[in-house]
């Protein structure tokens, strides 16, 4: 075990040079002008694909060089940030601030290049934002940091995608006059937007990382599962940081976000939601979130809207998938933190029946031979309160044991895999995120901080965690999941003053009980 001490890091500051005239980058359709923020070049909203807008609704994206109309020889500004998706908010989150912001035109990515990179040919990070498919943007988990750290050695991408109803509306009509999942297909066309252009920012699109943490750690698992998992990917690694599992919404219940769609916006086919307003569908989209919770059609945690097996860019459900090999393998890190489940777990409850009402919310097909198996994995008596025993169920279903099962499967089929456990900072949600992304006030340990974007450096440089040291603070090593010189499955556990390898606490009949349900009956 390996004792923290702390570690002063000075801050990045974010004033911009005023120097712009140089930092042009020709994309061969169009240029586009970044600025210089220390030692890092940004480019900020740079487009993708068409704006998803109209007769492009639901559809898949359009690659931007075909569809873009620029005039070649004019320069792009990419020195200021472009507008984020619709956001929106789970009836539970009660969180009014996020209605009605962001734009359907907003299939944009940013990019950081290092001002004094060490060739012209970097490996590439690509992130994934979270925020439950219905929030978060491009500058969600910045790359400054990170960037840094790499001493000029990596490129840092950060993409957005359609959200919420936008996003994921995902009915019969839709797939058959359109294209269900359209924000994992517009993920998948960011990252082959960067196959196309990141050499011109001086990135190797034969080494791309893709990283993404609560829904773009699931998003990173969905886009390894894409078409049933692909044997040529956009990218050669991938980390899947507290990857959020959402259930995956039958057809029952995909047809009512439909019709609470068409009846909110008083339109009666898929024709007339294409023609309506931005605000219209905004509005009718924070209607349907909170009209499916009021009539108990989703529960406390869950985010409603999101991925959906419809046959075709999605073929089966996650569990499933990775059972039966249907991914793509490729070398893989994944994380949690300490209390996945607590941010998601209403806090009146005070009693099992309170308890089981809520999870039948989560678990709308469960028998009472269900909810018997789970009181005995789950007895009251281990936990202290009603809310931690929620917690702990919930956090195992929805994060914990997802990160066992992609370890497993991958590690199974040959690939190299680490996992972490993450019981520093608050522990909660998401806790890792200020000693990767900063800010740096918000990481209580620098030492720890330095730590971990090395051993993220090291994987997407050399698909080796434990092969950089760029910090220079000394850290153990971190063993792949299944190493032949162990017995079990080895991960790093990171707490408050120490960190060592112990056997995976997710290897667990609790997660072996998840894993032989379906996550959802589909039908």
């Amino acid at each position: 075990m390996l004792g923290l001490l702390a570690l002063a890091v000075a801050s990045l500051p974010l004033a911009l040079a005023q120097n712009t005239t140089d930092h042009i980058v020709d994309l061969g359709y169009t240029k586009y002008q970044g600025v210089l923020n220390q030692s890092v070049v940004q480019y900020f909203g740079i487009r993708y694909a068409a704006a998803p807008v109209g007769e492009l609704r639901w559809r898949a994206p359009m690659d931007i060089e075909s569809h873009g109309g620029y005039d070649q020889s004019e320069v792009q500004s990419a020195t200021e940030r472009g507008p984020i998706c619709v956001q929106g908010a789970p009836y539970w989150r009660n969180n009014p601030t996020l209605n009605s912001t962001g734009s359907e035109d907003c299939l944009l990515l940013d990019v950081l290049s290092p001002q004094q990179p060490v060739n012209a040919s970097l490996p590439v990070l690509v992130q994934i934002h979270g925020g439950g498919y219905d929030q978060g943007n491009s500058e969600s988990n910045p790359g400054y940091l990170i960037v840094n750290q790499s001493r000029g050695q990596m490129v840092y991408v950060s993409i957005q995608y359609r959200l919420d109803a936008f996003g994921f509306l995902s009915s019969a009509e839709i797939r058959e006059n359109g294209n269900a999942n359209a924000g994992l297909l517009d993920q998948r066309a960011a990252l082959m937007w960067v196959q196309r252009n990141i050499r011109a920012f001086g990135g190797d699109p034969a080494k791309v990382t893709i990283i993404g943490g609560s829904a773009g750690g699931g998003s990173v698992m969905d886009q390894m599962i894409l078409y049933g998992g692909v044997s040529n990917p956009p990218f050669r690694a991938a980390i899947a940081e507290y990857p959020w599992w959402q259930s995956y919404k039958n057809n029952t219940i995909l047809e009512m976000q439909y019709r609470e769609m068409l009846t909110a916006t008083n339109c009666s086919t898929l024709a007339c939601l294409r023609t309506v307003s931005s605000e219209t569908l905004i509005a009718a989209m924070q209607t349907s979130l909170d009209t499916g919770y009021l009539n108990k059609v989703y529960g406390w945690g869950d985010f409603y809207y999101g991925p959906a097996v419809d046959g075709d860019a999605i073929r089966d459900l996650p569990s499933n998938e990775f059972k039966q090999g249907h991914f793509t393998k490729v070398p893989l890190i994944v994380n949690r933190d300490g209390f996945e489940g607590y941010n998601y777990s209403p806090k009146n409850e005070t009693t099992q029946e309170q308890e089981t009402t809520d999870l039948q919310l989560i678990f709308p097909y469960a028998k009472q031979s269900f909810f018997q198996r789970l009181y005995q994995l789950y007895p009251a008596t281990a936990f202290n309160s009603t809310l931690f025993q929620r917690q702990s169920i919930y956090g195992d279903y929805i994060i914990d044991c997802p990160t066992y099962y992609m370890a497993t499967a991958a590690s199974d089929w040959g690939q190299p895999t680490w996992k972490l456990i993450f019981n520093a900072g608050s522990q909660l949600h998401g806790a890792d995120g200020p000693f990767l992304w900063g800010p740096q006030s918000a990481a209580n340990n620098q030492t720890l901080a330095s730590i971990m974007k090395d051993w993220y450096l090291g994987f997407v440089l050399n698909l080796d965690p434990n092969s950089v040291s760029y910090s220079g603070v000394a850290k153990p090593q971190w063993p792949q999941y299944q190493s032949p010189s162990t017995t079990g499955f080895s991960i790093m556990d990171v707490n408050y003053t120490m960190m060592g390898v112990i056997p995976d606490m997710d290897a667990n009949e609790r997660c072996d009980f998840f894993h032989g349900q379906s996550y959802v009956v589909r039908n």
